[in-house]
C-alpha cells in the first residue's frame, strides 16, 4: 500500500493520511444541501443530496482511487460548483475536465497549510484541482513539499531527456510527470552504477558452504553488536551488548547467533557461530530495561553508568555477529569471516563528513549520552564512504542532465533535487540505528519512532544487494511517487516561512493545517539527520534553504524545556504566544467564506488532584483532566478570534506504528472546524456556560458513540462540542468577574463528559449499575462484603441477587466481580445460566468482549445478533463508560 505514497519518497514524522486530507478538504469546501433550500426544499431532498455527496467521499478515501481521474473529477465538480455559488454563478454537474479546471481557477480560493510538514494537505489540495500553497520553517519539510507540489506541474507532459528513453520511446506520449520520473530513474541508475565502480569492492560477496548451495552469494547485511570492556577487573572481556540473538523466526527457517567464549586467550574472547533448526538461542545479555548487560564470559552485570562511561571515553567498539546473504532458496546466515571483517574495518573513513553536533535533547535524542554526539558517529566508516559517494554523485548527475537537456538548468535542478532526496532517504537504512527484523527476515530502517535512540545491535546493509536499503530500490520507490503526483492542477508553491510572522503569498486562502503538538516532536532536531546530507548535495541548487549549517531552531514552535534552561513554564509561554500569533496570521489572511480546519491528535494526559490521593481532589471528588497541549492550542485559537463550529473525529492513526503498539495511543485525529467569532458575540457567566454544556454535550456524546469513535479518543473528541459552547461567547465570566481560562473550560468539559456517561447508567438494570460502581472502586479485585451489601441497597438490588445473576462471586466475607473468562467458552447466552435468570447489560458486555478476544469479529457479531440491538447499544455505552474509568485509573490496558 506504500507504493506511490509520499513516505516512499522521503520520511516525515506524523504525516496526516492522504485520504483523511482529501475528505476534510472536500467537506471544508462543499456546501451542505441544507444551505440550499431553493434547490432542496425538504429534509428528504436534502438527505438524498447529502448521501450523494457522501458517496463521493466514500470513493475519494479508497487508496486505490487516489489517482482515479473519474473519482477525482466528480469531487472537483462539486468543489467548483460550491466555489462558483460564492460568486453568484451556477454551474451544471456535467462539465468536462477542462471546464472544471477553468472554474476552479476562476472561482476557488487557493489552499494553504502554514505548518505543511510532510505535505499531505497541500498535495491533496492539488490533487483536487486547487492551487496549493505550503509553508514551513523547516527546510527539509519545504524541500519535500517542493518535490510533491511545486516541481511536477512545471514539467507536466514533458518527455525525458536521457538518451536511452529518447531512442527507445520516439513516438510515446508522456503524461503528467512520467517523463520527469523516467529521468530520475535513468540518472539514479547511472549514479548506482558509478558508485559501484568506485566503492563496490567494499561490499564483497560471501562463499556459501556446500550444504547451502555453494558458490558466491551477495551479502544483504552484516549484523553488529556494540561492545564495552567488562567491568570485572579479573575478566576484561569485550562484552557484546546484544539485545537479541535471533536471526530468523520464520517457520522452518529458524536461525540464531550462538556465542562461544574462547578462554584460551587473555582476556577471554567472544566468538559467534550460527544455530538453526529446532530450538532457539540462549537468552541475550541484555538485562531488564535500560542499558544493562551481562558479560557472557564471567556473568558480571555491566550497569548503565559503566556503559556510558566507556562510551564517553571513546572505548565503545563493535563486533560482527553474523552475515546475511541471498542464497538460492532464500536468506542464509553465516558466521563472520576474516575477509568480511577486514572489508569493514579497513575501510578508510572520509575526512569530509557531516560532523555537526546532535541536539542535546534528553527526551528524543538518547544516543548523545553514549558518546554519539556528532552526526558522523551515527554511521560506520563504510556507510560514510557510501553516503559521501552518493551525495557527491548528485552534482555529477546534474551535469549530465544539463548537457542532455541542452542547457535547461531549471530541469537539471529538478532532477538533481529528486536524486538528492533519494540519497537522503537512503540514509535511514545506512546508519548505526538500523536494525534486523528476525520475524520478517529483513532490515528495519531508523526512525521506527520519533526519536534518535541508542541501538545496541545494528544491521549494516549493502546498498547494491537488491534488498532493503538498496539504492536502486529507493530510486524506484521515488519514481513511483513522482509518476502518481498530480500535475494538471494550478502550480503549487512551497516556501520557508515562520507561521507566527508571515503567511505564504496566497491571496485569501482556505486554510487547513496540522499545527505542532506542544512538546510531542522536535522536528528540527530530528530532521538535522537528513539536512546535513541534503545540504551537501543541494546547497548550490537551493541556496536559500541550505544557508545554515543545521535546521533553524530558535523560532520552532515546540515546548521543549531544554531550550529554555529547563523551564517548563517558559517553554509553555513561548509555545502559547507563538501559536496565538500563528492563528492571528491565519485569521488575517484567510477567506471568510470558508471555515478553517485544524487537525489535532494530542492526547489529554494530565489530572489535577489538588491535595487528595488516588485520582481525587482535595474535596474528595474525582480529579478533573485538562491538557497543556490542548489548552495552549485552544488559547491561541480563541485569542485570535476563532470559534469552534464543528468537530470531526477521523480515524487516522495506524495501530501498528511503534508508538501505537501495546500502548494507550490515540486512534483518531480530531479535526476542529472553526470560523471567526462574530464581533458582537455575547458575554456569559460560568453558571450559564455550565448549563449550556449540560444541555448540549450529552447529545453530542451520543452522536460520537453512534459513530463508533474509539473509546481512547472519546475525551479528545468531546473537547470539540464543549469548546463550541465556550468559544461562541466573547468571554465567560467567573464569579469574581475575571474571564474563564481555557484550562478551566477543559476541566468543566471533562467533568460534564463524566456526568453524561454516568447518566447513561440510568438505562441499565440494577445489577449493572452496581457492577459499574463497584468496578470504579475495586476493579476486578476483591472487596469487603459489607461495602458490597451497602452499595447494593443504593442500587436497588442485593448481593444474593448479584450472585444469582452471575455478576459476582461472594466467599469468606469478600466479593469480587466475575472475570469474563469465567462466563464460559460458548457465546450462547445459556450455558450454565438458569433459565429464570435475567440477562444483565454487564454480562452481555463481558461476553461480547470475550467473544471478540477469542472468536474475533464474527463470533462477537453472532452473539450480538443473538441478544438483539437494544442490548448491543447499551453494551457499547457501557464499554465507553468502563474505558473512561480505566483511563482515569491508569488501567487502560
Amino acid at each position: 500500500i506504500r507504493h506511490g505514497h509520499p513516505s516512499t519518497l522521503h520520511l516525515w514524522w506524523a504525516r496526516r493520511p492522504l485520504a483523511a486530507c482529501r475528505a476534510v478538504l472536500f467537506g471544508q469546501m462543499v456546501d451542505d444541501p441544507s444551505s440550499l433550500p431553493e434547490e432542496f426544499p425538504t429534509e428528504e431532498a436534502q438527505e438524498t443530496e447529502r448521501e450523494r455527496l457522501f458517496n463521493i467521499i466514500r470513493e475519494l478515501v479508497r487508496w486505490e482511487k487516489t489517482t482515479d481521474e473519474a473519482v477525482l473529477h466528480a469531487a472537483r465538480v462539486e468543489i467548483a460548483r460550491s466555489a462558483a455559488r460564492n460568486h453568484g454563478v451556477s454551474l451544471w454537474h456535467r462539465m468536462t475536465p477542462e471546464e472544471v479546471a477553468e472554474a476552479l481557477k476562476r472561482y476557488a480560493p487557493p489552499v494553504l497549510d502554514p505548518f505543511a510538514g510532510g505535505g499531505s494537505i497541500p498535495l491533496e489540495a492539488q490533487r483536487l484541482g486547487l492551487e496549493a500553497h505550503a509553508s514551513d520553517l523547516n527546510p527539509v519539510a519545504v524541500l519535500i513539499n517542493k518535490a510533491l507540489i511545486e516541481i511536477p506541474p512545471q514539467f507536466a507532459g514533458q518527455p525525458p531527456v536521457n538518451p536511452e528513453s529518447r531512442e527507445k520511446y520516439l513516438q510515446r506520449e508522456w503524461k503528467g510527470a512520467e517523463g520527469l520520473a523516467e529521468d530520475v530513474r535513468y540518472y539514479g541508475r547511472w549514479m548506482r552504477d558509478e558508485a559501484f565502480k568506485r566503492i563496490g569492492h567494499l561490499y564483497p560477496t560471501v562463499t556459501l558452504p556446500r550444504e547451502q548451495g555453494g558458490g558466491e552469494a551477495t551479502v544483504i547485511a552484516w549484523l553488529w553488536a556494540r561492545t564495552v570492556v567488562c567491568p570485572n577487573p579479573a575478566c576484561g572481556t569485550q562484552m557484546p551488548l546484544a539485545s537479541s540473538f535471533w536471526l530468523s523466526k520464520k517457520t522452518g527457517k529458524s536461525a540464531w547467533v550462538e556465542p562461544r567464549v574462547d578462554r584460551n586467550v587473555t582476556p577471554p574472547a567472544i566468538e559467534f557461530t550460527i544455530g538453526a533448526g529446532s530450538g532457539g538461542p540462549q537468552d541475550p545479555p541484555k538485562v531488564g530495561r535500560g542499558a544493562q548487560f551481562r558479560c557472557l564470559a564471567c556473568g558480571q552485570i555491566a550497569p548503565e553508568q559503566h556503559i556510558k562511561d566507556e562510551a564517553l571515553a571513546g572505548r565503545m567498539g563493535a563486533q560482527m555477529m553474523a552475515i546475511v546473504a541471498e542464497g538460492k532458496g532464500g536468506r542464509v546466515y553465516l558466521p563472520p569471516t576474516d575477509k568480511h571483517l577486514a572489508a569493514a574495518r579497513e575501510t578508510q573513513r572520509p575526512e569530509d563528513v557531516p560532523n555537526q553536533a546532535l541536539a542535546d535533547d534528553p527526551r528524543n535524542i538518547w544516543c548523545v549520552g553514549y558518546g554519539l554526539k556528532t552526526f558522523d558517529t551515527l554511521f560506520t566508516a563504510r556507510q560514510l564512504v557510501a553516503l559521501t559517494t552518493f551525495s557527491d554523485l548528485v552534482g555529477e548527475a546534474r551535469a549530465l542532465v544539463l548537457a542532455d537537456a541542452e542547457g535547461d538548468g531549471t530541469y537539471a535542478d529538478a532532477v538533481a533535487t529528486y536524486l538528492a532526496v533519494t540519497v537522503s532517504k537512503v540514509t535511514t537504512f545506512h546508519n548505526w540505528l538500523a536494525r534486523w527484523r528476525s520475524g520478517e527476515n529483513k532490515s528495519a530502517p531508523a526512525f521506527g519512532r520519533q526519536a534518535i535512540p541508542m541501538v545496541w545491535d545494528s544491521a549494516e546493509v549493502n546498498p547494491f544487494a537488491g534488498a532493503g536499503g538498496d539504492f536502486m530500490g529507493v530510486v524506484d520507490g521515488a519514481v513511483g511517487v513522482i509518476r502518481s503526483l498530480p500535475t494538471q492542477a494550478q502550480h503549487g508553491q512551497a516556501k520557508q516561512l515562520d507561521a507566527t510572522a508571515a503567511i505564504n503569498g496566497a491571496a485569501h486562502p482556505i486554510i487547513s493545517t496540522d499545527p505542532p503538538y506542544y512538546d510531542n516532536i522536535v522536528y528540527s532536531d530530528l530532521s538535522d539527520f537528513f539536512y546535513v546530507w541534503l545540504r551537501r548535495s543541494l546547497k548550490d541548487i537551493h541556496p536559500a534553504l541550505f544557508d545554515t549549517l543545521l535546521v533553524p531552531k530558535a523560532a520552532e514552535l515546540v515546548a521543549t524545556p531544554y531550550r529554555f534552561g529547563g523551564s517548563a513554564e517558559k517553554a509553555r509561554q513561548f509555545f502559547e504566544e507563538g501559536l496565538g500569533k500563528a492563528f492571528d496570521c491565519m485569521r488575517e489572511a484567510g477567506t471568510p467564506e470558508y471555515p478553517l480546519t485544524v487537525y489535532y491528535a494530542f492526547k489529554q494526559a494530565e489530572s489535577e488532584n489538588g491535595n487528595g490521593e488516588n485520582g481525587r481532589n482535595g474535596n474528595g471528588a474525582e480529579a478533573v483532566s485538562a491538557s497543556t497541549g490542548w489548552e495552549t492550542m485552544l488559547e491561541g485559537m480563541l485569542r485570535a478570534g476563532f470559534s469552534v463550529q464543528g468537530t470531526w473525529p477521523i480515524r487516522t492513526e495506524l495501530a501498528t506504528r511503534m508508538v501505537g503498539m501495546s500502548t494507550n495511543a490515540l486512534a483518531s485525529s480530531i479535526v476542529l472546524v472553526c470560523r471567526p467569532r462574530p464581533a458582537d458575540a455575547q458575554i456569559t457567566t460560568r453558571r450559564d456556560f455550565l448549563n449550556m454544556l449540560k444541555r448540549e454535550l450529552p447529545t453530542a456524546l451520543k452522536e460520537l458513540q453512534r459513530g463508533n469513535i474509539a473509546p481512547v479518543d472519546l475525551a479528545q473528541a468531546a473537547i470539540g462540542p464543549g469548546m463550541a459552547v465556550f468559544s461562541r461567547y466573547s468571554r465567560v465570566l467567573e464569579s469574581d468577574g475575571t474571564a474563564m481560562r481555557v484550562r478551566t473550560a477543559l476541566q468543566l468539559i471533562n467533568q460534564t463528559l463524566d456526568e453524561a456517561l454516568a447518566e447513561q447508567e440510568g438505562e441499565y438494570d440494577p445489577e449493572t449499575r452496581w457492577a459499574v460502581a463497584w468496578f470504579s472502586e475495586y476493579g476486578m479485585n476483591e472487596g469487603p462484603f459489607g461495602v458490597a451489601e451497602t452499595l447494593s441497597k443504593a442500587k436497588n438490588t442485593a448481593v444474593g441477587a448479584l450472585v444469582d445473576e452471575g455478576v459476582l462471586e461472594a466467599k469468606g466475607g469478600k466479593v469480587r466481580l466475575m472475570r469474563r473468562e469465567e462466563y464460559g467458552e460458548t457465546h450462547q447466552m445459556g450455558g450454565h445460566r438458569r433459565q429464570d435468570r435475567r440477562l444483565t447489560v454487564w454480562e452481555v458486555t463481558q461476553r461480547l468482549i470475550r467473544a471478540l478476544e477469542t472468536e474475533g469479529e464474527q463470533g462477537a457479531a453472532a452473539l450480538l445478533d443473538q441478544v438483539g440491538g437494544d442490548y448491543g447499544e447499551k453494551a457499547r455505552d457501557l464499554a465507553y463508560r468502563l474505558y473512561t474509568t480505566c483511563e482515569r485509573k491508569k488501567w487502560a490496558e
